[in-house]
């Protein structure tokens, strides 16, 4: 078997796996219930809930990313690599993980000060978007630095050259270039916020009505054995992923405007 066929089977097999456990969980649905499901009161705030909070922290992602990204793309500083390295954190550690550090923060001195003469974020809204922003920060950062990496810096540089300072440059010319990179990392952070779990759990709670996003919707569903239930819930989870990434997938076939 030649490399060509061999490395075909492969992505075939992979999409059979997935495609296998979305044809088992289709095996438990119970088809009468799914808009009973989908239309209950907790349904519709889990998803409301997840949608609002994800938005919220991928958009923070994105403004605090940006910068960073650009500067790891253009610039040399002293501890570059380290910041780099240290960016990659959320995607080796374990949300749970990640999720106990918040809150282990929010019991030291400096995190009680913050919840006292602050924002409330251990079981509240707050500690939804601050858990999902932790996870998906790191991730924005490197998507939006590869792309701005694609972008040659002689173009700012020419830029410069006829008149426009750093900020302008980057405006009108770095800025369209790589924005369907951008906005692909913004899909992409927006639909693992909407999936995040271990962090959210941690360190928002599993209350009903209150902190309930979807995953956790699904973890409490389980909990109860209510096994069709959690299958909808999977489901509605599930669709809302593969549109975020087929928006993802609309927006690299777009050809590049300036």
């Amino acid at each position: 078997m030649n490399s060509g066929k061999t490395a075909i089977l492969a992505a075939i097999s992979l999409f059979l796996f997935y495609a296998l456990l979305i044809l088992s969980l289709l095996t438990f649905l119970e088809g009468p219930r799914f808009l009973e499901v989908l239309s209950a009161p907790d349904t519709l705030f889990a998803v409301h809930l997840s949608v609002i909070a994800a938005t919220l922290a991928m958009l923070l992602a994105i403004a605090i990313g940006l910068p960073a990204a650009y500067a790891l793309s253009r610039f040399q500083f002293p501890g570059k690599k380290i910041v780099d390295t240290l960016l990659e954190l959320p995607l080796i550690m374990s949300p749970v993980a990640l999720g106990a550090a918040l809150l282990v923060f929010f019991n030291t001195p400096f995190g009680k000060a913050i919840q006292e003469k602050g924002v409330l974020f251990v079981f509240e809204f707050p500690g939804i978007v601050l858990a999902q922003f932790a996870t998906i920060a790191g991730l924005a950062t490197r998507l939006m630095k590869t792309a701005l990496d694609e972008i040659s810096p002689r173009y700012e540089a020419v830029a410069r050259s006829l008149g426009s300072n750093a900020w302008e440059a980057f405006r009108k010319i770095t800025l369209p270039l790589s924005f369907r990179g951008i906005l692909s990392a913004m899909i992409l952070c927006w639909a693992k916020a909407v999936g995040e779990f271990g962090a959210t759990v941690m360190l928002a709670g599993t209350m009903a009505f209150k902190t309930e996003t979807m995953p956790i919707a699904i973890f409490m569903s389980l909990a109860s054995a209510d096994i069709p239930k959690t299958i909808i819930l999977i489901l509605i989870l599930a669709g809302i992923g593969l549109t975020a990434l087929f928006a993802v997938r609309l927006v690299e076939k777009r050809p590049q405007v300036l």
